[in-house]
């Protein structure tokens, strides 16, 4: 059973250290979703939408994520600058009338952004060339701002447009010959040029790699929104995954990344399954793939996705691999992207892991040694979940950012 009542004392205690922001926050930080003021008041906006506090603790939180020029630069995306403030703004809104003069200029900045970074994009593609994991992915690309437009301005053009990007960047590239998926990145998955990543790689995970457009591609098509291609992108995603899937005795696992030598080998030079978090790992990967089997009525899909999902959670090589309460690559993400696959599964398999999940996510969320304070690796995400596991599935959505939802 879950221990709810813990679950929410340690969430308003984290909460509770967060009620202002530090001087430091009020610079260029401040627009991040990631660790600034933007993503912790998604915190403050949850427990007051569930009627936990009053909106003072909000209103702080996003005035200091707008006390600088907000950046509309090409480099802004859902973490960072005017995409990350504007899904602050939004979420906390929710069907209220607040914000609306900054969000609608806001809608016309992230706009702005996206047109102008799929232009960049398109213009890549059309040089025949490997790009980098930030043109497309959820944490600095055109997925995470596809996902802030369609939480909130699924009726904008910049939605369809890079919606129509992510179909074409299904197509393959020809380089030096060699047929690779058509998100092969020209780096290592540091972004520098180790030289076991020589010829680049195709990243796998949600936070970076293919799973992020196939969600938001899966996520669109669920919700009605749909371009041309788009059925045939899911299912050529799903195919790359279907391919690079391995086999352990304890469940299947996908690789982090591949690179040339693997895809040329056809065979990943990781011979197990990693920490079994949201932005790698098989958790991020089989929601993402549960979505595309939702989205596409392949119910095989789903359940070969819920199957791998459950059987990670009773891999205890893989559990142990996780150190950290967090939600990008800790329990906190874990139990979120789990309670979210298990509301949409064909049985309860997935939920009766939950109070176990629950449990190891409030042990080591009271060790509190040198944590940050951010959404994606400190407290405001981790009381975020916890608000989750006291209360249920969350009231604002804020869990949009993540695209398991």
């Amino acid at each position: 059973m879950i221990d709810c009542d813990q679950a929410a004392a340690t969430a308003a205690s984290l909460a509770a250290r967060l009620t202002s922001p530090a001087c430091g926050e009020l610079g260029q930080t401040a627009q991040s979703l990631a660790d600034g003021a933007a993503g912790i008041a998604l915190l403050h906006a949850e427990r007051t939408h569930a009627s936990a506090e009053h909106w003072e603790s909000v209103q702080t939180w996003l005035a200091a994520a707008i006390a600088g020029r907000v950046s509309v630069a090409m480099n802004s995306s859902l973490y960072a600058g005017a995409p990350a403030v504007a899904f602050a703004v939004h979420t906390a809104a929710g069907q209220t009338r607040r914000y609306t003069t900054a969000r609608t200029a806001l809608d016309r900045a992230v706009a702005t952004i996206a047109h102008r970074r799929v232009d960049a994009a398109n213009t890549r593609i059309d040089r025949g060339e490997a790009g980098r994991f930030t043109e497309y992915d959820v944490i600095s690309g055109l997925t995470g701002i596809g996902a802030h437009l369609l939480a909130h301005t699924p009726g904008d053009d910049a939605l369809g447009r890079i919606l129509t990007y992510l179909v074409r960047l299904t197509t393959p590239l020809n380089i030096d010959g060699e047929e690779l998926p058509g998100w092969w990145c020209s780096h290592d998955p540091s972004q520098g040029n180790a030289p076991e990543f020589a010829g680049g790689h195709a990243n796998l995970g949600m936070a970076h790699g293919a799973a992020g457009p196939l969600a938001l591609l899966s996520l669109a098509t669920r919700a009605g929104i749909r371009v041309d291609g788009q059925t045939d992108a899911i299912n050529t995603l799903c195919a790359f995954y279907d391919r690079w899937r391995q086999h352990t005795p304890s469940g299947p696992f996908w690789p982090q990344w591949i690179t040339r030598a693997d895809h040329q080998a056809t065979r990943p030079t990781q011979s197990g399954p990693g920490r079994p978090s949201w932005c790698y790992g098989t958790p991020g990967i089989a929601r993402a793939l549960q979505l595309a089997g939702l989205a596409t009525g392949n119910t095989a899909r789903q359940n070969t996705a819920e199957q791998a999902l459950a059987a990670c959670l009773t891999d205890s090589v893989q559990l142990a691999h996780l150190t950290d309460a967090g939600l990008c690559h800790g329990w906190a993400g874990l139990y979120q992207t789990v309670a979210r696959a298990a509301a949409d599964a064909t049985t309860d398999t997935l939920s009766r892991h939950l109070p176990t999940l629950a449990a190891s996510l409030l042990l080591s969320a009271l060790s509190n040694s040198g944590r940050a304070d951010g959404l994606l690796e400190g407290d405001a995400g981790i009381a975020l979940v916890l608000h989750s596991v006291a209360t249920g599935a969350p009231a604002t959505g804020w869990d949009r950012c993540l695209l398991i939802h």
